[in-house]
């Protein structure tokens, strides 16, 4: 029926070859049914977690007390989990007492969403669809098991994931499940933010993440996760120029960067998250600088990684930039520089090419491929672009200087560096001792 990664197989015969019970649960069997290849291959078992590790040479176990091990084969690593009952969850994060079972259905009842409680066991070709699952698929549904009020209390990061998946595959979510939402946001705010953090990046990967964030704008999510993106909503502006406010122009600005890169659409969603407070009639002054600001304290909250807040701040101080024909080859160095390299730059384009898209303005691309132009030429000529390409280093400044390390290393670099990018032919080791010699 379904064309099963060999690793999945060999786990599930391994198991079922010991008297145990063995599917293929879960997601990946949604992705299949929808003619998609899995990503993750999840197996659910009757085996206890330890009679999982004694059948396995390598296992890790990742979650043993929740009854999951992973396996490590040669063409992949799987997670193989014990069939379980959850009684009451205590906090809306975690189980009060996790029980194994034998019986799949009470198994595939614990999950969250009808489309990812199949089970299929490769060996029969039997699929299990106890929730009708397939309907939802047929119908595009996003559909909680049972009382959806219930299931988002089990886990308050459930509502999240129904907006995540209505986004990744392009669904409604089910109008019981949806008014759940609203009514369990107190338990979404015991979700630890690194969750949620990972959930986000999953929904910005998904082929349009303007869907899941307007559902969660709609049910509370977003107010309750980033407020300063609800706050964009109804935000007009000039219309001379855009077509949206400034919420809708993010959310399509965002559909329009690139989905390989989750830095990029967030910078795309975030770039104009300034322009509220900046604004005056139809005018948003500065709003590049307080957004890049804004979006530092956001990440943070989202527990984002610092490099990530880096990369994402700096595209959006930089979106608005302004280039001229009349620009020399001088300014487009110090432009490159400016935004931090050559790959920053790349990046910035990207954004700038989305926020264009956002706008259904495409009056930018010439300029754009313009100074793209110009930047290869400047690529192709290995221009100096920073302190690092520069023919001495700081050794030669505090050798010749007689200077110990310290700030004014640094100046006498950056003073280099400016002569260098005016004049890359001076970037020669011997005429830069010469400048260091003659620097005051």
């Amino acid at each position: 029926m379904f064309q099963v990664k060999q690793g999945a197989l060999e786990v599930i015969k391994k198991l079922k070859s010991k008297g145990f019970q063995a599917y293929l649960v879960g997601g990946c069997i949604r992705d299949l049914l929808l003619g998609i290849t899995p990503e993750e291959w999840d197996i659910t078992t009757d085996a206890s977690p330890q009679q999982v590790s004694e059948l396995f040479e390598r296992v890790i176990p990742t979650g043993i007390e929740f009854g999951t091990v992973m396996v490590l084969l040669t063409d992949g690593t799987y997670e193989v989990t014990t069939f379980r009952s959850d009684e009451k969850y205590l906090d809306g994060r975690h189980p009060a007492k996790v029980t194994f079972t034998n019986n799949l259905h009470q198994d595939l009842s614990r999950r969250d969403f009808t489309i990812n409680a199949f089970a299929y066991d490769p060996e029969t070709q039997e699929l299990i669809d106890d929730f009708h699952g397939q309907e939802d698929l047929k119908n595009k549904l996003i559909r909680a098991i049972g009382n959806p009020i219930a299931r988002f209390s089990e886990d308050g990061l459930r509502p999240i994931r129904a907006c995540r998946f209505a986004a990744k595959l392009e669904f409604d979510i089910e109008s019981e499940t949806f008014r759940a939402i609203p009514k369990t946001l107190e338990i979404v705010k015991k979700v630890a933010p690194e969750r949620i953090h990972d959930e986000i990046i999953k929904l910005l990967k998904a082929p349009k993440p303007s869907i899941g964030f307007e559902l969660m704008r709609k049910s509370g999510l977003l107010r309750l996760l980033i407020p300063e993106l609800e706050n964009c909503y109804g935000v007009e502006q000039p219309p001379k120029y855009h077509k949206y406010d400034v919420y809708w122009h993010s959310l399509y600005s965002c559909d329009a960067a690139p989905s390989e890169s989750y830095q990029i659409r967030l910078a795309a969603l975030l770039h104009d998250i300034g322009k509220p407070s900046c604004k005056v009639g139809y005018t948003f002054y500065n709003h590049d600088q307080l957004g890049a600001k804004m979006v530092e304290e956001i990440l943070k909250r989202l527990k984002f990684s610092n490099s990530d807040i880096k990369t994402i701040s700096n595209l959006i101080k930089n979106h608005m930039f302004e280039y001229s024909s009349a620009w020399g080859d001088a300014a487009v160095r110090r432009f490159i520089r400016r935004v931090g390299g050559i790959e920053e730059v790349k990046n910035l384009f990207l954004l700038r090419k989305a926020d264009a898209k956002g706008m259904e303005r495409e009056i930018e691309a010439e300029y754009l491929n313009e100074l793209q132009t110009r930047i290869d030429k400047i690529i192709a000529e290995e221009n100096a672009l920073h302190i690092s390409d520069l023919k001495v280093d700081g050794n030669d400044v505090m050798r010749i200087l007689k200077i110990p390390p310290g700030p004014k290393v640094g100046q006498v670099l950056n003073f280099l560096l400016e002569k260098v990018l005016d004049r890359p032919e001076l970037n020669q080791r011997e005429t830069l001792l010469e400048l260091i010699h003659a620097y005051k």
